[in-house]
């Protein structure tokens, strides 16, 4: 009897339901739940303006999904209606994105105050439908009322590194619409294809457009095809996407790069470099010496080929990247320099304030305004451009605390190029890593902001870099289903202490994505792996995790492949010495996970106590310091998890082995990537102590020494006996001209230190 009336509680009261019931995402502001349920058939009506294009689009999903086929109506007095109700509640005039969804037996009303809200409001009702052909679906009778945290709800393509065809830039637009994004940056131009016809300047398209050959592989592999590769958009095809895009209430944001990632519209029309040239459109991946030329004919280009965009695009904002603009090629440019001497500029970081600043100035002549990569802030913002942070959340607290608008977008939350499960299962990614329980924990307001100047956050997109990313089949497969965690963040309601919940609901629209034909990385399922420091810091703590069921888990600690006569995990495994783990996730006799390895080297260094003086950069900042010494050597080709990353800062690291030991040599992995902008160390030092505070200098490696190592450093120590161990590595600090990435600060990329 308890339990009946438990249950009956539960229904007419605001809450956390079964999420096998209501597997919603984003997760409604506020659902209550009321006895009975709506049928639909084929005699269920949809009452709407017979025009209304939120009336065919359900329409289109109930036939798709269910097989109806329900008739749109002005007016009727059938017992079984779907009502789309355009109200001006006063409280919600100024709230277009708002609505309601009130489910009776007889039923099923959507209000708002706008289309937007009728929209968002089929998008829930859409998910609460199932896919198989059905001549009749009970909906739970309910009462929704919601509406989004944040108005800038985005996600990022990149169609210039590789291009997609229109068809799938519309299939794309529908999957940000399914889970109510309102964004879509479009990222048109860069230095390897420029895709956007410009009727005043064809040969951006004729020339601009296509290339000799692309890279193959990871960037630090240096190898090409010789396939001419390329493609572009109409102005036709722009218009077409636009409107689609529109009806879904999805603003599109265009991005034509400048000054910098310019290599392919200098091919077209080098007149407008530094150089004069002649270019090629880029081949390689990564960032190009070669950018516009901030001289008056340039502008005139670029205000010209802005106009047309312009013309496109209904957009409040234009994106005119801004982001990784080497200065090598302005530093020697008689025009640049006398430029920067005739409007009184104090060198070429405010040479491209100035860029940028002009270029907003016409913008605004437009009647529309300028966003950029948080790069704009050096040398002086423009006065009326919205920054988006990508570097970290730094650049767009700045932003924010001068009153300008802000998109968060930082590599560390928002990259889908990154890895999103074990990098060693995956394809090859750009780096990072990258999970949806991490996009999940993301929240795009910094705590370091003012009520006041948090106003200035508009939301926050998901970026996707398309360097190693060729097919529409692989782009879904980066963006699912972390889009989802980022939906929910966005909209408001996300709980990551409550992610295990998340997951389920995750979990139960994977079967909308195989029945959609949606391409998505199941590395939710797979065994997560987590190291960490023993209370007695000899050894480390190795914990087996699965989303599903961790007591399915089988492990060895030979190397040899798990099965089901293997041992099953229950508690974190102790590591104390160089072995090999392998572990895999198994169900009614069957092994339902990859199986995955992890090696484990040990030295004196394993699992003690260790400290930092310069704290990694959050991109790449997994397990902290405790990374060095967890005896996982990291992989060079995916530096994902494994590695530690500092940009512009040195490792300063001392390692407590508990006692006084003897020391015969330091071991220490360090990565290059230029085209990443991670670089070697100037150098490598060893110090060691017997107290901790005073260091003695016992041996170090230069630059020319690490090169020739290939990263794989030894330091020979040669019997001294310490307790303490300092290991320092001296970034390389600003990237010198000539090289990628130049006038930035160069990554330092460290990993597994071992002391023997």
């Amino acid at each position: 009897m308890f339990k009946k009336l438990l249950f009956l509680l539960l229904l007419m009261i605001n809450v956390s339901f079964s999420q096998n019931q209501l597997p919603l995402i984003p997760q409604p502001k506020s659902i209550v739940l009321g006895k009975g349920s709506f049928v639909l058939t084929n005699k269920t009506v949809i009452q709407s303006d017979e025009d209304s294009f939120e009336a065919k689009y359900l329409q289109e999903i109930i036939k798709q999904q269910l097989g109806l086929d329900l008739k749109i109506v002005t007016s009727t007095k059938a017992h079984s209606r779907i009502i789309f109700a355009n109200k001006i509640i006063e409280e919600k005039k100024n709230f277009k994105e708002w609505y309601t969804l009130s489910i009776s037996k007889n039923d099923v009303i959507i209000t708002a105050t706008e289309d937007h809200g009728i929209f968002y409001g089929i998008q829930t009702l859409s998910q609460l439908l199932p896919i198989e052909k059905s001549s009749e679906v009970k909906l739970p009778c309910l009462t929704i009322i919601d509406e989004p945290n944040y108005s800038w709800r985005g996600m990022h393509l990149d169609c210039a590194r590789h291009f997609f065809p229109k068809e799938f830039i519309k299939k794309y637009i529908d999957y940000l619409a399914m889970y109510k994004m309102n964004t879509f940056h479009w990222h048109l131009t860069d230095d390897q294809g420029w895709r956007i016809e410009i009727k005043k300047y064809p040969k951006l398209t004729e020339v601009g457009a296509w290339r000799n050959g692309s890279m193959i592989g990871h960037y630090s592999d240096q190898k090409f095809d010789d396939k001419r590769y390329g493609g572009f958009y109409t102005q036709d095809d722009i218009k077409e996407i636009v409107t689609y895009a529109n009806q879904r209430h999805i603003t599109i944001v265009p991005e034509i790069e400048m000054p910098g990632h310019a290599m392919a519209a200098l091919a077209a029309y080098p007149e407008y470099s530094c150089t004069g040239g002649p270019f090629e459109v880029g081949k390689t991946w990564g960032v190009l010496d070669d950018v516009f030329c901030p001289k008056d004919e340039t502008f005139t280009f670029l205000e010209n080929i802005l106009t047309e965009v312009i013309d496109l695009f209904p957009s409040k904002y234009i994106h005119i990247g801004g982001d990784e603009s080497p200065k090598v090629r302005w530093k020697v440019c008689p025009n640049c320099q006398k430029r920067i001497k005739d409007e009184h500029l104090k060198d070429e970081h405010e040479l491209q304030s100035y860029f940028i600043q002009r270029i907003e100035k016409f913008v605004n002549t437009k009647g529309r305004k300028i966003i950029g990569w948080d790069e704009i802030l050096e040398g002086g913002l423009a006065p009326n451009a919205a920054v988006m942070s990508w570097r970290g959340t730094e650049g767009g607290i700045a932003a924010a605390k001068q009153n300008h608008f802000v998109v968060m977008s930082p590599g560390s939350h928002c990259y889908f190029d990154h890895y999103q499960g074990e990098p060693k299962n995956e394809p090859i990614a750009f780096g990072g890593y990258t999970t949806v329980e991490k996009v999940y924990s993301f929240n795009p307001t910094p705590k370091e902001l003012s009520q006041e100047e948090a106003k200035y956050i508009l939301g926050a997109q998901a970026n996707l870099w398309t360097e190693y990313i060729e097919t529409p089949s692989h782009v879904e497969y980066m963006i699912f289903p972390r889009v989802l965690a980022l939906s929910e963040v966005l909209w408001g309601t996300s709980k990551p202490e409550k992610y295990s919940d998340f997951q389920n609901r995750v979990i139960q629209h994977f079967d909308v994505f195989d029945k959609k034909g949606i391409n998505y990385s199941k590395s939710i399922f797979e065994i997560t792996t987590k190291a960490s420091q023993s209370i007695s810091h000899d050894g480390i703590l190795f914990e087996l995790k699965s989303a599903t069921n961790t007591n399915g888990i089988r492990y060895t600690t030979d190397g040899s492949n798990p099965n089901l006569n293997s041992k099953e995990y229950s508690n974190p495994l102790e590591v104390t010495k160089s072995q090999t783990i392998k572990a895999a996730l198994f169900e009614n006799g069957k092994q339902k996970s990859a199986t995955i390895e992890q090696k484990f080297y040990s030295s004196k260094a394993l699992g003690k106590k260790i400290t930092l003086v310069n704290q990694p950069h959050e991109n790449y900042s997994i397990g902290g310091a405790f990374t060095l010494v967890d005896g996982i050597i990291g992989n060079r080709s995916k530096f994902g998890r494994d590695w530690l990353g500092f940009s512009g800062k040195d490792l300063d690291a001392t390692i407590d082995l508990g006692k006084s030991e003897t020391i015969n040599k330091v071991v220490l992995c360090v990565l290059e990537s230029q085209g990443s902008w991670i670089y070697y160390p100037k150098e490598i030092s060893v110090l060691i102590s017997n107290d901790g505070q005073k260091f003695e200098n016992v041996t170090k490696l230069s630059l020319s020494e690490i090169q020739d190592v290939k990263g794989e450093v030894v330091l020979e120590v040669k019997g001294k006996i310490a307790r303490y161990i300092k290991i320092i590595a001296t970034n390389l600090g600003r990237i010198p001209d000539g090289n990628p990435g130049a006038g930035s600060e160069a990554w330092l990329f460290v990993d597994e230190i071992g002391i023997e």
